[in-house]
Formats: C-alpha cells, sequence, structure tokens
C-alpha cells in the first residue's frame, strides 16, 4: 500500500506532466522558430556555425566551472561543512552545460545565464525559496506531553 503523503506528490507529479509536455513543445517549437528567422537573416550556414560554436564553447565554459564547483565541493567537506550552495552551483553548472549543447538561441541564452555567476545565483534563489516552501508545506511537528498519570 502507498502511504497518503507519496501518492499525493505522485498525483501533483502526473498533473504537472501535460504542463511540462507542453512547455517542452512550446520552446521547441520557438527554438526552431528563431533558427529559421536568424537563418534567413544571417544565412543557414552562419546559422549553423552559431548554434555549433556555442555549443563548444559552453561545453568547455561549464566544464571548467564544473571542476571549480567540484574543487569547491571538497573543500567545503574537508572543512567539516555541509556544501549545500556548492552542489546547487554543480547542479546548476551542469544544466547550464545541457542546455548549452541543445540546439537553438533560447537554450544558449538560458544556459549563459547559468554559467554567470550572478544569474546563478538568483537562480539559485528562486529555488531555494520554492524549496523552502514546498518543504514547509510537508512539514510534521511532534509534540509529546508527560502522560496523566503515573
Amino acid at each position: 500500500m502507498i502511504p497518503l503523503a507519496l501518492s499525493e506528490n505522485i498525483l501533483k507529479v502526473r498533473d504537472m506532466l501535460p504542463r511540462i509536455f507542453l512547455a517542452f513543445i512550446l520552446i521547441s517549437l520557438a527554438e526552431i522558430y528563431l533558427l529559421v528567422r536568424v537563418g534567413e537573416y544571417i544565412g543557414a550556414l552562419n546559422t549553423v556555425a552559431i548554434v555549433v560554436l556555442t555549443g563548444i564553447a559552453g561545453a568547455a565554459l561549464a566544464r571548467m566551472q564544473g571542476l571549480h564547483a567540484l574543487y569547491k565541493i571538497r573543500t567545503s567537506l574537508q572543512q567539516g561543512d555541509i556544501p549545500s550552495r556548492e552542489l546547487m552551483d554543480a547542479l546548476l553548472i551542469l544544466a547550464a552545460g545541457v542546455l548549452l549543447l541543445a540546439p537553438g538561441f533560447i537554450s544558449d541564452a538560458a544556459g549563459i545565464v547559468l554559467l554567470l555567476p550572478m544569474g546563478r545565483a538568483l537562480v539559485r534563489r528562486l529555488l531555494l525559496k520554492r524549496i523552502r516552501t514546498w518543504a514547509g508545506s510537508r512539514s510534521v511537528h511532534i509534540e509529546i506531553s508527560p502522560p496523566d498519570h503515573f
């Protein structure tokens, strides 16, 4: 039997899937539209060159920043700290690398934002706010009181 809280979470994820699918389709259509429009303006070969070069440069930058994030994680662990911020940065850098490898200008722009420390800080704050809201709504409060009789 599935616990009630888990089944509620499964239902929420299932309800989100159509929205995620729709967002994926709309972003893909916007990427294709933008690639075609830029291709009409600067030429197809130049457009393909830009997409390929941003993918290569983005992968290299994401690799460098990812290695630096891993170094910061290791340093935090050696100092006995919990590297929560560093782990979040590493995940955002990984997401940036994936976005930069995906063909398209919208995904490239999002990837570049995540590679920039200021952009990553903004996204990290938004994600942490969302996580805190989510975790806060799932708190369990336990009160222990002495028994009425001895």
